[in-house]
């Protein structure tokens, strides 16, 4: 997504967060944490810190990563990654944030900095500040750039309509593998190929109504409520508004429209790591609304929240981010992932269910022994595979999808998907063990209940 004055809404993100994790993660071996308890040395700490990371950065800068396109304007993702460090010495209240966040969790866990087992609880904060602080620095860009007024809040919808036109396009182009949700966004049954698949060519083609419906329709569809239907009041008067979302969509077709050249945008715009980072913005945004209307402040779409919260982390988010310590916990102290040894699928299968089991990779475009591979790079002696023994493994890398993202760098090659270097989309998951998209992520969830309920304990 692109709008005026705004450099970090783009397709480079996922990189420009995994580098500063990397980089945060370096420097946290270098300087005094225990700062991060005493208010008084915190700006210190910041100066301290800053000086790590950009150093580390600067190593990085001739990496691939680094030197990878980080947005359409030509700027890089070190170049990105170094210029918002940058920002947060300007905007310390994110900093602050930051610090309390870790004070709390410090009075739950002790010095967790220290333990290797932590560096996915560690990696989730810095990338709540950092996500945090690239809205307000794109909002206050897109003022500076328009003239016109604009929060980190309103940055997010626009990232939450953007996003939602892109998934009805998807739907658009597979319309007949999904006929009943196309036609619920519609709002009728289909009779053939209906027209609006081959008139919607741009996101200022894409109605308000179909996005309202979408949102109605995940549900029913995707098990779980769209962000205009959950119970947060945050979209309540977006959802009753359409005019205003037509108005949001224009916008942004109009300046995409006239800024750039699309092309190097359809190499990226349909891959699943784009929905996988709003899923990631939009469950901590919706943390951070539930917190506001318990307060019982007021609270709309416009408003510019404050940094997130400080003494307690919304309770499904902080469960997800102590089992995703584990994983990576497992990654660091084994110098990879869980995942290089022997299967734990003890009883070979038979030729004709190895046979079944390619076909339906080849279905999905993977390669045609991917699950027998992808078994075979588990380690039958890793703590979370022994939790997840019951669980097919689809399920199993749905359950690392949700906890540490599409991509990992500590993924085996054999998990991954070679045409995007992820791992399989949800939908993919669901297809390979024969299942509903509702039910993989009822089995899923499950699964992780029990990997929290095991590490609390």
């Amino acid at each position: 997504m692109r709008l005026p004055g705004t450099r970090y809404q783009e397709h480079g993100w996922e990189q420009v967060r995994k580098l500063l994790g990397l980089c945060s993660l370096q420097a946290f071996r270098q300087i005094e944490m225990h700062h991060v308890l005493d208010p008084e040395q915190h700006a210190a700490l910041l100066d301290a810190y800053t000086d790590a990371v950009a150093a580390s950065l600067r190593a990085n800068a001739r990496t691939a990563r680094g030197e990878a396109e980080g947005n359409s304007y030509g700027e890089s993702v070190y170049e990105l990654s170094l210029g918002l460090l940058y920002e947060l010495q300007a905007q310390t209240a994110y900093w602050t944030a930051f610090t309390a966040a870790m004070a709390s969790e410090y009075a739950r866990s002790g010095a967790f900095w220290q333990d290797a087992a932590a560096e996915g609880v560690l990696r989730k904060k810095v990338n709540d500040m950092y996500a945090t602080l690239r809205d307000k620095v794109d909002a206050d860009n897109y003022i500076v750039a328009t003239g016109r007024e604009c929060s980190p809040n309103k940055i997010y919808t626009y990232r939450m309509l953007d996003t939602a036109y892109r998934e009805i396009a998807g739907l658009f182009a597979a319309w007949e593998q999904n006929a009943a949700q196309v036609g619920a966004i519609l709002g009728r049954p289909l009779a053939g190929t209906p027209i609006e698949v081959r008139q919607m060519k741009s996101i200022g083609g894409c109605k308000a109504e179909w996005i309202i419906r979408w949102s109605e329709s995940l549900e029913r569809f995707g098990g779980s409520p769209g962000p205009l239907h959950t119970k947060s009041k945050r979209f309540a008067s977006l959802k009753n508004s359409p005019d205003k979302i037509a108005a949001l969509l224009v916008e942004i077709g109009d300046y995409e429209e006239l800024s750039a050249n699309m092309d190097s945008a359809d190499d990226w715009q349909g891959e699943a790591g784009e929905a996988a980072l709003w899923l990631e913005d939009y469950w901590r945004v919706m943390g951070e609304s539930e917190q506001v209307e318990a307060s019982g402040q007021s609270q709309d779409e416009d408003r510019i929240l404050a940094a997130p919260a400080l003494d307690d982390d919304v309770a499904d988010a902080d469960a997800d981010a102590d089992a995703a310590g584990i994983l990576a916990g497992e990654a660091a102290e084994g110098g990879a992932w869980p995942g290089a040894g022997a299967s734990m699928d003890a009883a070979p299968l038979s030729e004709t269910d190895l046979a079944a089991e390619q076909s339906r990779a080849e279905d999905l475009s993977l390669p045609l022994r991917y699950l027998e591979l992808a078994r075979a790079a588990q380690d039958a002696g890793s703590w979370t595979v022994r939790m997840m023994r019951d669980e097919s493994l689809p399920i199993r890398l749905a359950v690392y999808h949700k906890l540490l993202g599409a991509a990992d760098d500590t993924y085996p090659d054999a998990w991954l998907d070679p045409s995007t270097g992820e791992l399989p989309t949800l939908q993919q998951l669901a297809s390979l063990d024969q299942i509903s998209m509702p039910t993989l992520r009822k089995r899923r969830n499950e699964a992780i209940a029990r990997l929290q309920a095991a590490g609390a304990q």
